[in-house]
């Protein structure tokens, strides 16, 4: 398809992802503001609990502190355009704001992913490697890790907002485009550019799957490994700490990557523009609310390091 005459590269977005749902706006608006506060809240006290606490002070902890603040950076992106809208009534986003919001959802997006390989690196050496594992996975080597993270992300985010930025959109007289989403992601716009986008497919393919399985396979031999020495332990209490140790990891790995796979790793004539939808819900909403409370709800450090700070508390009222 090419583009008319009066093609448009700065055109005003509609975000039209919930128009066509039954679900009144007021009710979707509510649940969303209670999701986005629930996510601020489980991630920020978790930042800070991780900062307060010299017992979680390890690299475990290290990383998941970086989690919580790209899972804040993640939700943020998305869910107050998102409430704006349905406040209003009136999804309506100019390009400039539309291609920040692109750009920042992939760069706390990517880091989401990568924070998460890096994890599981992280529990491999602790499980098969436990007398190397401080000297392997120091408080240096992850804030490494991690900044090598957010230069990947961000380099990987330039290349494909770059790839968009020259995109043409064919709108209605007042230079409206309709986008089937509740944000500005890579998908809906591709399809609603009058554009050649060849080269961003290939990128998306290429690149941004060769970013997607590499940590994919890090993660996939990490836990083969990690099950491979857990069958080996010799008590069932060692087999049953180790396991309840990754469980939440590999759950929030599964969840995570599976809905990202699912959107953007699919042929286009296979694309659901709905479930899609439901699926970025997934990973833009849900997974950053629920993260925290997996990894604290699950590990007893960190609820004796809640129950401490709440104690204190208490004691100095």
């Amino acid at each position: 398809m090419s583009c008319a005459p009066n093609a448009s590269h700065s055109p005003i977005f509609l975000l039209l992802g919930f128009s066509r749902t039954s679900i009144p706006h007021d009710l979707l608006f509510v649940l969303f503001l209670t999701i986005y506060l629930i996510t601020i809240l489980g991630n920020v006290t978790l930042v800070l609990l991780i900062s307060w606490d010299s017992r979680l002070h390890s690299p475990m902890y290290y990383l998941l502190r970086g989690l919580s603040v790209t899972d804040l950076g993640l939700s943020t992106a998305t869910l107050p355009q998102l409430l704006a809208h349905l406040a209003s009534g009136y999804p309506a986003i100019p390009a400039a704001r539309c291609l920040a919001q692109l750009f920042f959802f992939y760069a706390f997006g990517v880091t989401d992913t990568l924070v998460i390989a890096v994890m599981a690196l992280d529990r491999y050496v602790a499980i098969c490697d436990p007398l190397h594992y401080a000297l392997v996975m120091n408080h240096k080597v992850c804030a490494h890790l991690l900044a090598l993270s957010w230069v990947v992300s961000i380099l990987h985010t330039m290349l494909h907002v770059g790839l968009v930025l020259p995109l043409g959109w064919v709108g209605d007289a007042g230079s409206h485009v309709s986008l089937p989403h509740f944000f500005c992601d890579h998908r809906p716009l591709l399809r609603a550019s009058c554009s050649d986008i060849h080269s961003n497919e290939l990128a998306i393919f290429l690149e941004g799957g060769f970013l997607m399985l590499g940590p994919c396979a890090l993660i996939v031999l990490s836990y083969a490994r990690i099950g491979a020495t857990i069958l080996r332990l010799p008590s069932a209490a060692g087999r049953c700490q180790a396991v309840s140790t990754c469980g939440s990891h590999l759950t929030m790995v599964c969840f995570l990557y599976g809905t990202i796979i699912w959107v953007y790793f699919q042929p286009p004539s296979q694309n659901s523009q709905n479930k899609d939808m439901v699926a970025a819900v997934m990973y833009t909403a849900i997974t950053p609310l629920a993260n925290p409370f997996v990894y604290s709800l699950r590990n007893k450090d960190v609820k004796g390091a809640l129950h401490r700070l709440l104690r204190q508390k208490s004691v100095n009222s």
